[in-house]
Order: structure tokens, then C-alpha cells, then sequence
């Protein structure tokens, strides 16, 4: 297809960023920068602690430099379970300057989830805070794990409030079970032992892996996407350009309450606005809303990146609303499609649109954003980036003319070369001419926009007529006493499929009836739910996006 988006991009914006990247020999060199650049600005911010530009760079060296005294270099690979605590970021950027390659785990993965993601990336390093040190023993047998670095919640928050963290976390909370490991190493002790190590610069090109980020397994078993330090600079090259326009560089505070460890928060929080210099408020338990409130309260915050169901969660709070909304400029929605109704209440709330992009693992992950001046919601997930080709695709693999559906297919330089150990599945994934299967559903329109439909596997087949889930969703979420809701096909003997809704309710005296009613109201007859399952929550992935794939399972567990 022709790139008809590079008509509408708004003033400055690249069509092209491929000399802007090769600035950059990797993600070591961006870091580097801006930590000489940007010395005494603040970098992010924990539980009232703050960590400058200075620090990081000085406590990343030091563990690179443990971890090449250790024998870890070029091409090993470093698994980091750990949420958002200071110590990510130093970890993250001193396993990158060693020259290793970082594994991102869940720290809410379960011992056999762990087990494969371990053995599958072939990690013999593992940085883990001590919550999920139980996990570790019960999967540690199978793995080839032979170091294992330990951190508590109040490491690096200074030797008075660190110490009252910790016992407050180990003794008055009880929120670490109890575990046995071999020989571990503190965190706290490595950083120490570095201080006194030799740091060699190691020389690193785009084609050296930086990341093996695993996918959330919707397809199956999950799998590593190799991520290079050719993909990730690109991508942070790509989405800066779009970012950039719209913020106002170091005096930036974007709110990260989204997992660092996801791809998402991982680009879009953390490298842009390492680029950017500028600083992340980091929070601890997105889940624990009050406290993510009381948070937001003591900073001038300026930007927040979110899913849909963290803007939902936060709109939904009382206190919310009464938030100074004075500094912010910008809310950036990935992960999921944002919902129209909640965006409209965003903006009604903060004056601030939200801005949706869309990404994937395998793509580092931004790969269409929607012009950041805009403040209508036009549903759209936005043009692709600079230096990137949209391709619409049927099942034979051919293109779509403009305005048809198909599968949304991607190429550029944030693309994975492909999986980890995975030759079968990445030839799977990828046409010959180099596109990138999405197994999203969608169209571009006469002005370049993507607007995706659904996840293909997610599609629901009514009387051989297709129903998108989030059409159906969308439109249940107008009802006022809906506050979230998950639509699935589950078997019929006479049409195939019908769908069902899955909704947690404002207020419980709506009744299914209710609900079907309404939706028959707005939705074409095959469209509308022929059943509602009422419950208090949803299985949810780690960044909060609902799983459809559960509620399948288990739909056809009962079945």
C-alpha cells in the first residue's frame, strides 16, 4: 500500500529515521547520553525518593561491572522479576552495559511459568525481589540459573527509610513467604563489590540482542521475541519524533504505573523519557488505587500512559477528579483498545484527550500513534510511525486496497528478526516479503488512519457473519452501570456461536435483561449478547488488559 499517512503527519515529523538511529550503536550509547546530558535531573521517583541521572549512571556501572567480573557478558542473558522499584532501572541499564541481554519476567508468574520462560531463554543470572523469591525455589530445579541476585522493597530508598520499608514489608505486612535457596547474592552487596570492579565498555552493534521479550502466550506456549539493540534504538528514535513535539523535554514527570518489565511501559516510560531527560514517577501496585491517588497527588505530573481499564480504574475512583490536572499535556492508551466512553470521560475529567497508539512485543513495541494535538476520539489506534509500512492482508496473504479488512501486517526497523530458539514459528509469523503477521483485524482509511476491529483467535462467528468483541463491549459500555465488561462467542447448536458478556457491575441492580435490551438496541440482532455473566473481576494480564482467552477456557471447561 501506498504510504498515503505521510500526508497527514503533523509539522516536523519524519517520514524516515534511519540516520537519527544510526547515531546510536545501541541502547548503551542513548543511555549514556543522556545520563552525561542530563547529570543532575531526576530520573524517577519511588516512594518519595528520588534518583538523579548521576546516580543511575554511577549504580548501572558498578553492576555492570559485577556482572563482568562474574564472567557475564556478550550475548548472556540476565532475567529481571522484580515491579517497579528503583532497582529495575539500575539492573535493566547495567545488564545492557555488560553487554548482556535482559529477560523481563512477571514477578506474578507462577513456578511453572516461570520455569519455561527460564529454560527457554537459557538465563544462568537472575535479579529477583524477594516477594517472589518462593517462586523461584519451587521452579529453580529445571532451570540453568547458577547466580541469583536478591533485593528487598526498600534497597535503595537511604538506610533509615529503607530499613523501616523492610520491616514494615517482612514483619508488619508479612508480604514475603517464606523460601530457601542456595547461595544468593544481595543487590545491595553487589553494588558495593562493583564500586570496586573494573567496567570494560563492551562494543555492541544494532544486530546484538538487547532484549528476549516474551509474548503473554495468547497463542500458546510463550515465546521469546528477540529484540535488538537496532530494533529498540529505532523504536525509541520513532516514537520520540511523535513524543517529542508535545512535551517539553527534562522538566517531563510521566506517571508510570504500568509494569516496567512490559514492553509497553518498558519504550514508551522508560527509554523515551531516558531520551527525553526527563523523570519517571514510579508506582509500586497499580491495583492499589488509593495509593496510586495519594501518589499522584504530591507530584505536577505531566504525562501518564495507561490501558484502558487503568484509565477506567482511575476514573472510577472519588478522589480522582479532585486531582491537579494543571501540568498534564499528555495520556497516552496501548495494550487494548481504549473505549470510546472512556475517553470521553477522561477528557471530561483531566481536559486532556487520550492519545492511542498501538504495538506489540515483536515490535519494540510502537508501530502507529495518533497525532498528539488532537482532541476528538475518532477510535482510530492512529498513522503508522516514521520508517514504518502498514500492509492489510487476506488469508492468502495478498494486499488489501485501502478501506477493506484483513490482517494488519507491519515492517520496519523495530520488527523482531524473530523468536528465540523458534525458527518454525517465526517462519510462521512472517510473510516472505519480511511483513510481520499481527493477528489483528483492521483497515486504513482514506487518510492513513488504522483502525483495528479485533484480535483474528478473539472474532466471533455468528451464522457465518463476524462480530468483533470490541464493537459489543464499546457498546455495553454505555450503559451507565456498567463499569467493565468482556464479550466472548460461546457454542450454539444453531447458530455456531452467540456471544456472552462477562460485566462488573456499578450497581447491582441491573439485571441481565437489562443489559441484552439495551445492547439489541444498538447492535444489529446476531451482534447482541444472548447472555450476561455477572462477576466482581476479570482475569487480567500484567499490565490489567482483560483476557478474553480465559473466560473462552472456561466457558468451554463448562461446556
Amino acid at each position: 500500500m501506498e504510504p498515503i499517512w505521510l500526508d497527514h503527519y503533523p509539522p516536523g515529523i519524519p517520514a524516515d529515521i534511519t540516520d537519527e538511529a544510526a547515531k546510536y550503536d545501541s541502547l548503551m550509547a542513548m543511555f549514556e547520553e543522556s545520563c552525561a546530558q542530563f547529570a543532575q535531573n531526576v530520573a524517577y521517583i519511588s516512594m518519595g525518593v528520588k534518583l538523579t541521572y548521576a546516580e543511575l549512571d554511577e549504580h548501572s556501572r558498578h553492576f555492570a561491572a559485577w556482572l563482568q567480573g562474574q564472567g557475564i557478558g556478550k550475548g548472556d542473558r540476565v532475567a529481571l522479576m522484580m515491579p517497579n522499584l528503583l532497582q529495575y532501572p539500575i539492573c535493566l541499564f547495567g545488564v545492557l552495559r555488560a553487554g548482556a541481554v535482559v529477560v523481563n519476567t512477571n514477578p506474578l508468574y507462577t513456578p511453572g511459568e516461570l520455569e519455561h520462560q527460564l529454560q527457554d531463554s537459557g538465563a544462568q543470572t537472575i535479579v529477583i525481589a524477594e516477594n517472589f523469591a518462593h517462586t523461584l525455589e519451587k521452579a529453580l530445579p529445571n532451570t540453568a540459573i547458577k547466580t541469583i541476585i536478591t533485593t528487598s522493597v526498600g534497597d535503595m530508598l537511604g538506610t533509615i527509610k529503607g530499613a523501616i520499608t523492610n520491616l514494615v514489608v517482612r514483619h508488619v505486612k508479612k508480604l514475603i513467604p517464606p523460601y530457601s535457596l542456595p547461595a544468593t547474592h544481595s543487590l545491595k552487596h553487589v553494588l558495593e563489590s562493583g564500586r570496586r570492579a573494573k567496567y570494560t565498555r563492551p562494543e555492541l552493534s544494532h544486530k546484538d540482542l538487547a532484549l528476549l521479550q516474551y509474548t503473554g502466550g495468547t497463542t500458546g506456549v510463550a515465546k521469546g521475541a528477540m529484540l535488538t539493540h537496532g530494533n529498540m534504538v529505532s523504536n525509541v528514535c520513532q516514537a520520540h519524533a511523535w513524543v517529542d513535539a508535545a512535551l517539553d523535554g527534562p522538566r517531563e514527570l510521566v506517571v508510570t504505573a504500568l509494569p516496567l518489565y512490559h514492553i509497553f511501559a518498558l519504550t514508551a516510560n522508560c527509554l523515551i523519557f531516558i531520551k527525553l531527560g526527563a523523570s519517571n514517577l514510579l508506582i509500586l501496585n497499580p491495583r492499589d488505587m488509593p495509593a496510586v491517588i495519594k501518589s499522584l497527588s504530591k507530584h505536577k505530573f505531566t504525562a501518564i500512559t495507561g490501558v484502558n481499564t487503568l484509565f477506567n480504574a482511575l476514573l472510577n475512583h472519588p478522589d480522582f477528579s479532585r486531582l491537579d490536572f494543571s501540568s498534564l499535556n499528555l495520556a497516552l492508551g496501548g495494550g487494548m483498545a481504549v473505549q470510546e466512553t472512556v475517553a470521553k470521560h477522561w477528557l471530561q475529567v483531566t481536559g486532556i484527550p487520550i492519545s492511542q497508539a498501538y504495538g506489540l512485543t515483536e515490535t519494540s513495541p510502537a508501530v502507529t500513534i495518533n497525532p498528539l494535538d488532537k482532541t476528538a476520539f475518532n477510535g482510530s489506534i492512529g498513522l503508522p510511525i516514521s520508517s514504518t509500512e502498514i500492509s492489510i492482508r487476506n488469508d492468502a496473504g495478498q494486499d488489501l486496497p485501502q478501506g477493506e479488512s484483513g490482517e494488519i501486517s507491519v515492517r520496519g526497523p523495530q520488527v523482531t528478526p524473530g523468536y528465540w530458539n523458534r525458527p518454525e514459528e517465526t517462519k510462521k509469523t512472517f510473510y516472505p516479503d519480511g511483513f510481520l503477521m499481527t493477528g489483528d483485524i483492521g483497515y486504513i482509511n482514506d487518510k492513513g488512519y488504522v483502525f483495528i476491529q479485533d484480535r483474528k483467535k478473539d472474532m466471533i462467528l455468528v451464522s457465518g457473519f463476524n462480530v468483533y468483541p470490541n464493537e459489543v463491549e464499546a457498546v455495553a459500555m454505555e450503559h451507565p452501570d456498567v463499569r467493565e465488561v468482556a464479550a466472548i462467542g460461546v457454542p450454539d447448536e444453531h447458530s455456531g456461536e452467540v456471544v456472552k458478556l462477562y460485566v462488573i457491575r456499578k450497581n447491582d441492580t441491573v439485571t441481565e435483561e437489562e443489559l441484552i435490551k439495551f445492547c439489541r438496541s444498538k447492535l444489529t440482532g446476531y451482534k447482541a449478547p444472548k447472555s450476561v455473566e455477572f462477576r466482581k473481576d476479570l482475569p487480567r494480564s500484567n499490565v490489567g488488559k482483560i483476557l478474553r482467552r480465559e473466560l473462552r477456557d472456561e466457558a468451554g471447561d463448562k461446556g
